[in-house]
């Protein structure tokens, strides 16, 4: 009876600090996510609800009014005549406009990586992969001078064009089509006299929907967040997208800058709400389009 109690006994003994070691590292991440990134996230969405003096000198997670919200708004969107509309639009039209030319030059290619057989196809892949893995910024240089070359700074091209090349995109459809799209299906359809066009319109993009719809999701985010490339490209205001706009905002805010911000009534609360403002449209695509993101993330997953 002795000898079988003891050796649960010393178990038990040896498992409980590593069960207390695992909550205690647990407990120490979870704090950190709350301090790094919780707190700042519920400090943005209260600011606006207050004054300038308030967002200093009272609990900063302290609730103002409903009033000094429809204050913020007015301020926001009255700045230089309404520029936060003019930015939302432009944003909507570079992030449109170079999404579908992604999904259009994205999805043929990840197909053709995959399930076709042509000379130099390792080295295209190898160089998707090489140009995937680079740093954004490492290309702003040689991208602004062949944009100057073609005389496209300052127009909308100048931002549409370079959106529109996105390599991670076509090897997420490359990683789908090669590991999820059953072969004997495209055999059978050869064998019926299908085309490699039709192959692909009929047969392999309807299957693709839903890394289809994470490539456009990814896509969107990244243009709609890009703010290096279109600062350098786009001299004039009334072009900028909201992530430059943002950073004009900044500029025109007293507590950063008193010489230029002097008079104006962009404080801290109305340069939060511009914030919201900004992130809300990628926000309610995401709240959207879950399941289908879910979707297209475990596709390839398995292997039948």
């Amino acid at each position: 009876m002795t000898q079988t109690t003891l050796p649960s006994a010393a178990a038990g003994r040896r498992f409980a600090p590593s069960r207390a070691a695992s909550f205690l590292v647990v407990g120490l991440l979870l704090a950190l996510l709350l301090v790094f990134f919780v707190l700042p996230v519920i400090w943005l969405l209260l600011a606006p609800s207050k004054t300038a003096g308030q967002v200093v000198q009272d609990n900063p997670f302290s609730f103002g009014s409903f009033r000094q919200i429809g204050a913020a708004w007015r301020h926001l969107f009255a700045f230089q005549d309404g520029a936060m509309v003019t930015w939302l639009r432009n944003s909507a039209i570079y992030s449109g406009g170079s999404l579908i030319l992604t999904l259009v030059v994205s999805v043929p290619a990840g197909y053709a990586l995959a399930l076709t057989k042509f000379r130099g196809r390792k080295t295209l892949l190898m160089i998707t992969l090489v140009t995937m893995i680079m740093p954004q910024a490492t290309l702003v240089l040689p991208v602004f001078l062949e944009l100057n070359r073609f005389h496209l700074i300052g127009t909308i091209w100048s931002v549409i064009l370079p959106f529109s090349f996105y390599p991670f995109g076509v090897y997420l459809v490359y990683i789908y089509f090669g590991s999820s799209l059953p072969k004997d299906l495209l055999s059978a359809a050869r064998i019926d006299g299908c085309t490699e066009w039709q192959l692909f319109s009929r047969i392999a993009l309807p299957l693709a929907k839903p890394v289809v719809a994470l490539v456009a999701f990814f896509s969107f985010v990244g243009n709609w967040n890009n703010f290096f490339l279109p600062y350098l490209v786009l001299p004039n205001s009334e072009q900028f997208p909201v992530q430059v706009g943002l950073n004009q905002l900044l500029t025109s805010t007293p507590s950063f800058n008193p010489v230029a911000g002097a008079g104006l009534n962009i404080t801290i609360p109305e340069l939060a709400l511009a914030i919201i403002v900004a992130i809300l449209p990628v926000l309610v695509l995401f709240l959207f389009s879950q399941r289908t993101l879910v979707s297209g993330m475990l596709a390839g997953a398995t292997k039948e």
